[in-house]
């Protein structure tokens, strides 16, 4: 049986919440973006918001759904 960590992190969020915070290698691979991308998101804010433990920058799985329901939500409006 697969592990959560061994699973797709795009499958996984979309089947529900990962039980873990995710990593910027994480989130480029779920949005399929350079991880560069993901660090300019964060210096912009304009991206999921993270956090730091220690030197480790880290995300929530809720706060990214959040953040992917409010872009479609805003995206929807826009239309």
């Amino acid at each position: 049986m697969a592990k959560p960590r061994d699973l797709d992190p795009r499958a996984t969020l979309r089947g529900g919440l990962p039980d873990r915070y995710l990593t910027p290698d994480d989130i480029a691979e779920m949005f399929e973006v350079p991880l560069e991308t993901v660090y300019q998101w964060r210096k912009k804010r304009t991206g999921p918001p993270g956090f730091r433990i220690g030197k480790h920058l880290r995300y929530d799985p809720a706060d990214v759904r959040a953040y992917v329901d409010q872009r479609k939500h805003a995206d929807a409006t826009a239309a």
